[in-house]
């Protein structure tokens, strides 16, 4: 008897708490929030930094354990305009040239150029938005200013600490303001739409159980991030203008998948200048990459390329934009770059710490197969299954001009004021040999928005409740066919805060543009 009191004890305490459960599991399976942000990029968190500032609470999802995406892989160098490191160096800069050098380089016959609105809020604000917030902030910059290829003056400037320098104080901004909660490992299925066809938040799947759950807010923030970590894709949208390469290495983020494209083209949205890929002539197969498919984007600023007949093909001191049709020219699309031990700390990795290049590259014991070293160049010619003679012949001709002040092949030397126009000679063993292909980098078409960044359906009209920012708008087309280095970054956090603040706009009753302030 008593045992069975016992299990009618148990049964009635189930009866009873039963329902409370499964009304547990349901509330677990939707989310109310005043603002979503969906990214944890660097758009992302300027983004939700704005919108903390006016008070709004902010739920940011995030596919990924950590906040950061591509940027943390990143040299954290932007384009600014206007800085006291410029004033320092003496480099008068004023916003109406920087205007006319975006214009004039992100120009191409075949298409459409920069969006010249967004260009001009660049161009004018970069100090006030970008370089000003972020010394606010915590983010500290190097003193020297670079000048990169299409600029008339320096404007590259790097951050101490690289990506992690730029992305970490905006974190612990969004952290210290309170109002910003973070959920890692969601993934952003797709956008929840209403009746109306208003955005009213985001179905997502928790990655460590699988379980869906649909976190509902009036506005909704995309800020996933390019495409071109999604081969796909980058083959669906790739120009006609150029060969699609015999290998073509991914040099995207992790998260650069496009989901959120293929999630607002869902609700409606229109995708505009998606063939505007700007993919880097500088991949290098990653070392820890078991899948032989992902690549770093690295360079020697004392080298020449040769291709498979042990020739120069190109002038190498220019940017993408010069050298990646030239690269797809070449027999089986890759080339080897040569230099010597004296250009040996010159090899760079974006991202990437020099202890870091030397022990993975150099120094490793498993060397990578695309690395090779000889005391000799003929050695160095077998070595990389190039013919001997020919290289030998290259790097005399190349010597020769370099002592001479003219390359008079293609024009390299004394072309321009950066530092792979100032070359060395190749002479001191041993020799070195590195190969390199195609790499996917960052997208330069997107998601259509408006100034305030509200995305555009088809007909031209916003969606209402969503907004975009970052590489998932193409940058806003700043760039048009072709990137100023650092504009990437810079454009991201621009439109990511003109996104937070229209945003907090909509959220507490107001209706005001952003980027025409």
């Amino acid at each position: 008897m008593k045992r069975i009191i016992t299990i009618l004890s148990i049964a009635v305490t189930l009866v009873i708490c039963l329902p409370a459960a499964v009304m547990a599991v349901e509330a677990e399976k939707e989310r109310r929030h005043e603002v979503i942000v969906v990214g944890a990029g660097i758009a992302g968190l300027s983004a939700a930094w704005e919108l903390a500032q006016k008070g709004v609470d902010v739920t940011v999802i995030e596919m990924q354990p950590l906040f950061g995406g591509t940027a943390t892989m990143s040299e954290g160098a932007i384009c600014i305009v206007g800085t006291p490191e410029q004033a320092r160096a003496g480099v008068l800069d004023a916003p109406q040239t920087a205007f006319e050098d975006f214009m004039t380089y992100g120009w191409d016959e075949s298409g459409p150029g920069p969006d010249a609105e967004w260009v001009r809020y660049y161009t004018n604000e970069s100090r006030r938005e970008i370089y000003d917030w972020l010394v606010g902030l915590g983010v500290r910059f190097q003193k020297d200013v670079i000048l990169m290829p299409g600029n008339s003056v320096p404007r590259w400037h790097k951050v101490i600490g690289k990506g992690r320098g730029l992305v970490e104080p905006i974190y612990r901004g969004c952290k210290r303001s309170n109002k910003v909660t973070f959920h890692y490992r969601f993934k952003a299925v797709s956008l929840i739409r209403a009746g109306s066809g208003r955005i009213t938040g985001v179905r997502t799947q928790r990655l460590k159980d699988g379980v869906i759950i649909d976190f509902l807010a009036p506005v909704t923030i995309l800020a996933t991030g390019g495409f071109q970590g999604n081969m796909e894709m980058v083959r669906r949208y790739w120009s006609g203008q150029q060969f699609f390469p015999e290998r073509l290495l991914i040099g995207a983020g992790i998260n650069a998948t496009g989901a959120g494209h293929e999630m607002a083209q869902a609700v409606g949205a229109r995708l505009i200048n998606m063939s505007y890929q700007w993919n880097y002539s500088t991949g290098l197969p990653s070392p820890s990459d078991v899948s032989d498919c992902r690549g770093l984007n690295g360079f020697c600023q004392q080298s020449i390329w040769v291709n498979r007949s042990g020739r120069r093909f190109v002038n190498e001191s220019q940017d993408t934009k010069a050298t990646f049709s030239e690269v797809l020219k070449q027999p089986g699309g890759t080339y080897w770059a040569i230099f010597d031990h004296a250009a040996r700390g010159t090899f760079f990795i974006s991202g990437w710490r020099r202890e870091s290049v030397e022990s993975e590259i150099f120094d490793n014991p498993r060397k990578p197969h695309f690395v090779k070293s000889s005391p000799t160049l003929r050695g160095l010619a077998r070595e990389a299954h190039l013919p001997p003679q020919t290289l030998d012949d290259t790097v005399r001709r190349w010597n020769a001009m370099v002592t001479a002040g003219s390359d008079t092949d293609f024009g390299r030397i004394g072309c321009c004021r950066t530092p792979w126009s100032d070359p060395s000679r190749i002479q001191q063993s041993p020799f070195y040999a590195v190969q390199f292909f195609p790499l996917t980098r960052k997208s330069m078409g997107g998601v259509a928005i408006d100034r305030s960044c509200r995305v555009l359906d088809t007909s031209g009209r916003p969606i209402f409740g969503l907004y975009a920012a970052g590489e998932l708008t193409g940058l806003a087309g700043v760039n048009g066919k072709a990137s100023l280095e650092g504009t990437f970054l810079g454009a991201s956090i621009l439109t990511g805060r003109a996104a937070g603040r229209a945003a907090a706009a909509a959220w507490l009753g107001r209706n005001k543009p952003v980027a025409s302030d």
